[in-house]
């Protein structure tokens, strides 16, 4: 997936791959619904300077999040791809609330383009 002259690499997978990520690169031992592992960043950041980052998404909790919500597992996906995406290219919600409700307001602008669905909220 290209974006500004950028790729992004999307992994969809399922908990036990997630939660040995998130173990290994997190030092949660835990599945979580997505990961982004930016590489901009870093030491090693000009070996794939075209490369913006991974986004690994768990389709196994995502389906459970879209059931809980109501919404459907595209428009979770959906939701998700979003929100990794955002914290390749800066954003993180996790800094404080004004961070948070920044990261919001995109991810909302951006599932407004992508998604049909009015009522969607961001992740």
């Amino acid at each position: 997936m290209g974006c500004d002259d950028h790729e992004i690499s999307i992994v969809i997978t399922d908990d036990a791959q997630v939660r040995e990520l998130n173990r290994i690169y997190r030092e949660k031992d835990k599945p979580t619904n997505v990961l982004s592992f930016p590489m901009q960043e870093g030491e090693f950041s000009d070996i794939t300077p075209g490369l913006l980052g991974d986004v690994v998404i768990s389709l196994d909790t995502a389906r459970t999040e879209a059931q809980a919500a109501g919404i459907s597992t595209d428009e979770r996906m959906s939701q998700l791809l979003i929100h990794g995406i955002l914290h390749l290219i800066g954003f993180d919600h996790e800094l404080g609330e004004k961070q948070a409700r920044e990261m919001e307001e995109k991810s909302l602008e951006l599932l407004r383009i992508i998604e049909p669905n009015i009522n969607l909220t961001a992740f």
